[in-house]
């Protein structure tokens, strides 16, 4: 049964690589055999340096020629990529001004077309340029990172001790609406590509810790009948699978991580 998860044939491009997710998906695919590709505007270099198989490529993901020029210099010095990682995203931060965070009649036409530029139109871009790459050798895998918050609408309830000196505070539509974007954009290509050997799949995961306050754990860990936000080492084997020859004949489908707060 292990042969099924090795990934020693594999080249997986990740966008968004140098993130805290994307670090451990080049961690365990590396770890699992693949040699794996960054595409991002930056990277820590004593992450790069720390793995053999790990290339990094400064890409920005909205611009298509940047894609089909880096996607090149792939093939010539890493091979031609067998899977895809679509991770890279725009999020606002809590302290981000009323047009974002305020109420839904404030939010800007500037900062809707910031967060789709990037959760959408770079999602798109990529599966354009390496998706074709890999229909043409019939052979890849492809995984859009989602968010619950792609599927359901955020609590307000978790927000609402974010709501001091009589001003409102809400979770950013803007990425709830760019997430929910690559539900369908996944199950199109499904369909599109399934007699190129090319699947597309959505990976949904529910909060990931990553240094959050303490009232928001508390509020967000709420919703989840596990009672705690994901460690990130637990996508570990969502995206093995994907990846891997294990899921062969999974394809068009979105995998929930959510420690159970779907089922609610």
């Amino acid at each position: 049964m292990r042969n099924l998860f090795d990934l020693d044939n594999q080249i997986v491009i990740i966008t968004g690589g140098n993130g805290q997710i994307g670090q451990e998906f080049s961690r365990i695919l590396i770890e699992y055999g693949a040699k794996v590709v960054i595409f991002d505007l930056k990277i820590d270099q004593n992450f790069l340096t720390k793995y053999k198989r790990l290339y990094y490529y400064n890409v920005d993901i909205t611009n298509r020629k940047q894609i089909q020029d880096a996607l090149a210099q792939v093939k010539k010095d890493v091979g031609i990529p067998t899977a895809l990682i679509n991770n890279a995203a725009l999020d606002f931060p809590p302290n981000s001004t009323d047009d974002i965070t305020g109420p839904f009649e404030k939010i800007s036409e500037e900062s809707y077309d910031k967060i789709m530029e990037v959760n959408a139109k770079g999602i798109f871009l990529c599966c354009q340029v390496i998706g074709s790459e890999m229909a043409r050798n019939e052979k890849g895998s492809i995984v859009n990172m989602c968010s619950v918050y792609g599927m359901l609408s955020p609590h307000p309830e978790i927000y609402d001790y974010k709501n001091m000196n009589g001003e409102e505070w809400n979770k950013p539509c803007l990425y709830c609406i760019s997430k929910a974007v690559l539900l369908n954009l996944s199950k199109y290509l499904a369909i599109y590509w399934a007699k190129k050997k090319v699947r597309v799949n959505c990976l949904t995961p529910s909060g990931v810790l990553n240094h959050q306050d303490s009232r928001f754990l508390k509020n967000y860990s709420k919703s989840i009948p596990i009672g705690r936000m994901a460690e990130v080492t637990e996508l570990d084997g969502a995206i093995i699978y994907l990846i891997s020859d294990a899921s062969t004949y999974y394809t068009g489908n979105n995998l929930v991580v959510d420690g159970g707060w779907t089922a609610w």
